[in-house]
């Protein structure tokens, strides 16, 4: 398997489990300019921006540790883009889900508020 075909096996992983937890999906793959947003997803008033983590189960870091400042500003960024691009006024939330996948397996581990914009 290709690391195109591992990461988009992880965001499908990441999808069945926030529809089988009751959010729906708005978007997925979302394209601001250099920017993405993985999947945007609602739960009742609040919107989700959910960060996807796909790596096999021999990988020594956990997937979430790879999201550092410089991603989470990116996705503010792609965020905010979104908000205004659609005239959305809901609660926002960051979450992350890491996938690890082995074999035919994938365990799935969902973070909700993962991280914060940071208010200057």
């Amino acid at each position: 398997m290709d690391t195109l075909d591992f990461g988009k096996r992880g965001e499908e992983a990441a999808k069945s489990y926030l529809l089988a937890h009751g959010f729906t999906i708005r978007d997925a793959n979302w394209r601001w300019g250099h920017k993405e947003l993985d999947i945007v997803a609602q739960k009742g008033s609040t919107l989700h921006v959910v960060e996807v983590k796909t790596r096999s189960a021999n990988f020594l870091v956990p997937p979430q540790a790879s999201i550092d400042r410089r991603k989470q500003q990116h996705t503010i960024a792609a965020a905010n883009a979104y908000m205004q691009r659609f005239a959305l006024t809901y609660d926002v939330q960051f979450d992350i889900i890491s996938v690890v996948i082995s074999g035919s397996k994938s365990e799935v581990e969902y973070v909700p508020e993962a991280f914060y914009p940071v208010v200057r």
